[in-house]
């Protein structure tokens, strides 16, 4: 045995037999130790500053991995397009991709007209950004595109500063609309460059007695038509496989109609019109209204990043990967870059396709990619089939794709439940964009949520603790000299509260200090057992086959896929039928190897996987500072007890102030699995419990004191 082992487990036994003494003495609340004050304290721990890095050093290294790493940060799909694996996801991605591009149609030309622009910039803007976010973005589900909030952002832009009464013409005062499209075209581009505004719904109110009432009833029919098709969608969505083309159907079902019934020279229905087929060569914004969109472009800005990020990391959280936060803005900003140069307007990710990505089997940004070719193709041959499509089909989609949005007042109730300041920034949000407009009220609530931030929060000091010897406290091991990691035992702490802005943060660190790359470990485990999986699977395959040529021959092969190894060992000590075909021995001896394998108990650890196991069996997280509990919060701490049981640690909270825990009841975040038995008044007592029970099993009250 090594010396340090050695050492360690007399550390080990000498804290339990301590902390077994302590146990008896706190029956009666005494405390059999001197009071240390904070100078004290240092003294006997040997106290002293940690040396700061210098960050910039490595800013200014410069070599081939440096160069190839940097080449992956920016450009992510020559990271993980090599690695696509085609059999799994190519399937999934083509027909999510399909999917998104039946919506990413109807929505390009709606959204182009709530932009105040032709439809056709609206299927632009559908293929150039997707495909530049294919090729840049970090988040795997995100349908990147045309969005509402963005379009009528941008149509506000574009009909304040190119209204039609500039375009009137003298004879009969009828508006120049080629003029003045290309002049918000114009207008658009350069938006989408630096990003714009937003719409008041009094001018809406304003022209509703210029209605036509053809277009009304289109609308009105567009619109059942549509909530019919959703609520179908929903009720059978465990039936079908691909949720049915509601927008797509009612779009060709209405150009049908208008076309056959004249829809436009009978009933002054207003259509979509010329959609010119083609694309059109790129065009340098005007740098002369850059001036005048400053203000505006950093608003849509601001609003397209926000809503990217957070579905980003909505998915990322569901389906446990990382969404680069910085590579993320780099990606839009780009898509919206090289967009707006070719015509397009500013754009962002949509809520409803991104669910229906997700929902279809796409796994990463391929489904983007197919989806961006679909409407490469619609612009290049099939667009113009859509000239007498009724413009009011178009507004009933947007209206009725908006239900998502409303829906999001059902959140009042569960946020009054669970966590009340944030409910309470939502009801700041919602009442600032309705009285200030958007790009005002989002900077009210940005502001309102970091005043909350300054007074809930501080700048976060992580630290991996030991305890002061003869002491039941523990310490910055960085900082205190004396202090000692208790084997095979890890106790982490944050300075700052966990919540939405600092949480993925937190988890990053931890497994950091924990000196094991957590990610990269499960991911072998994942890839060793689907091997292991499919090696069975091939081995039963073989023998079903072999069974099939012996029972031809008038052999057989005695061997079951359920009987246990120990079945088989018995069946051979007696002389079983199976040992008279050689040719199927081999075969059997193959298959009972791989059964042993899957059947064993501990067939799946990482010892048997062949892979390094970490130094310490359990993990306690210090969470005295934690004065708040947040949704992200609750995510990240399941995500945490998720990842490290994966490897075998077993995770424990100590230190909770009881509004805190409180907080995680609301949240439900106690169930089968995490209980409130891994719950502890002190770091001391986890430490105690994790030392007597180094793998999961059963809570002794007698030994432990619990919260």
């Amino acid at each position: 045995m090594e010396p340090s082992e050695a050492s360690g487990q007399r550390d080990t036994q000498a804290l339990l037999s301590t902390t077994q003494e302590m146990e008896l003495r706190r029956r009666d609340y005494h405390v059999e130790r001197p009071l240390l004050n904070q100078k004290q304290l240092e003294e006997l721990g040997r106290w002293s500053s940690v040396t700061g890095t210098h960050q910039w050093r490595t800013w200014l290294q410069c070599s081939h991995a440096r160069a190839r790493a940097l080449l992956l940060q920016y450009l992510p799909v020559l990271a993980w397009l090599p690695r696509y694996p085609v059999r799994d996801w190519l399937l999934g991605d083509l027909l999510s991709g399909l999917s998104v591009a039946i919506m990413q149609l109807p929505q390009g030309l709606a959204y182009a007209l709530l932009a105040g622009l032709p439809p056709v910039f609206g299927l632009y803007s559908s293929f150039y950004p997707v495909f530049i976010y294919f090729l840049f973005g970090t988040s795997r589900h995100i349908s990147v595109g045309t969005f509402a909030v963005m379009s009528v952002m941008v149509g506000s832009v574009t009909e304040s500063l190119a209204p039609d009464e500039d375009f009137l013409q003298d004879l009969n005062s009828t508006v120049n609309e080629t003029a003045r499209d290309a002049a918000r075209v114009q207008l658009a581009s350069a938006l989408s460059v630096l990003v714009g505004l937003f719409q008041t719904l009094l001018e809406v109110c304003w022209k509703l007695p210029q209605s036509v009432v053809g277009t009304m009833v289109t609308a009105l029919v567009a619109g059942v038509v549509l909530v019919v098709v959703k609520l179908l969608n929903d009720k059978l969505q465990q039936h079908l496989p691909l949720p049915i083309p509601g927008e797509l159907l009612t779009l060709i079902g209405a150009t049908g109609i208008s076309y056959g019934v004249g829809l436009k020279h009978r009933f002054g229905v207003d259509v979509v019109g010329d959609i010119p087929a083609g694309l059109l060569p790129p065009v340098a914004p005007n740098s002369q209204l850059f001036a005048k969109l400053v203000g505006n472009a950093f608003a849509i800005a601001v609003v397209g990043f926000a809503i990217a990020i957070s579905l980003g990391k909505i998915f990322a959280l569901r389906h446990g990967y990382r969404v680069d936060s910085n590579q993320e803005l780099v990606a839009l900003g780009l898509s919206n870059l090289i967009g707006g140069v070719f015509q397009c307007f500013p754009v962002s990710c949509s809520m409803s396709r991104s669910l229906v990505q997700e929902s279809t089997g796409g796994n990463t940004q391929v489904a983007g990619a197919v989806s961006s070719l679909f409407i490469l193709i619609i612009i290049v041959k099939l667009g113009e089939l859509f000239q007498d499509l009724p413009k009011a089909v178009l507004a009933a989609a947007i209206i009725v794709n908006l239900k998502g949005m409303l829906m999001q007042f059902t959140d009042i109730c569960s946020l009054w439940k669970a966590n009340r300041m944030d409910l309470l920034i939502w009801l700041v949000t919602f009442v600032a964009t309705i009285l200030l407009n958007l790009d005002l009220g989002l900077a009210a609530a940005v502001a309102f949520s970091l005043l909350l931030v300054v007074f809930r929060t501080q700048l976060p000091h992580y630290s991996i603790l030991g305890q002061v010897p003869d002491t039941d406290i523990y310490r910055d091991v960085a900082e205190y000299s004396e202090a000692r990691e208790v084997p095979g035992v890890k106790v982490f702490r944050s300075s700052a509260t966990v919540y939405f802005a600092n949480a993925e943060l937190y988890s990053d660190t931890l497994k950091q200090k924990c000196g094991i790359d957590v990610d990269r470990l499960i991911s072998r485990k994942k890839k060793l057992l689907k091997k292991k999986e499919l090696k069975l699977k091939r081995l039963l395959k073989e023998e079903k086959l072999q069974r099939q040529a012996a029972a031809s021959k008038g052999t057989s092969v005695s061997i079951n896929a359920n009987t246990s190894i120990r079945d088989i060992e018995s069946n051979n000590m007696e002389g079983s039928k199976a040992k008279q075909v050689s040719a199927g021995k081999e075969l059997e001896d193959t298959a009972a190897s791989g059964q042993e394998d899957a059947k064993a108990p501990d067939g799946s650890t990482l010892k048997a996987l062949g892979l390094p196991q970490p130094d310490f069996h359990s993990l306690v997280l210090d969470l005295g500072a934690l004065s708040f509990v947040d949704t992200v919060c609750l995510k990240s701490l399941k995500n945490i007890f998720r990842d490290f049981r994966e490897i075998e640690v077993e995770v424990y909270m100590a230190a909770c102030h009881t509004p805190v825990v409180t907080q995680l009841e609301a949240g439900h975040f106690f169930d089968a699995s995490i209980t409130k038995q891994h719950l502890f008044a002190s770091v001391h007592d986890a430490v105690v419990f994790a030392l007597q029970h180094p793998r999961s099993g059963p809570v002794s009250p007698v030994s432990v004191t619990q919260l």
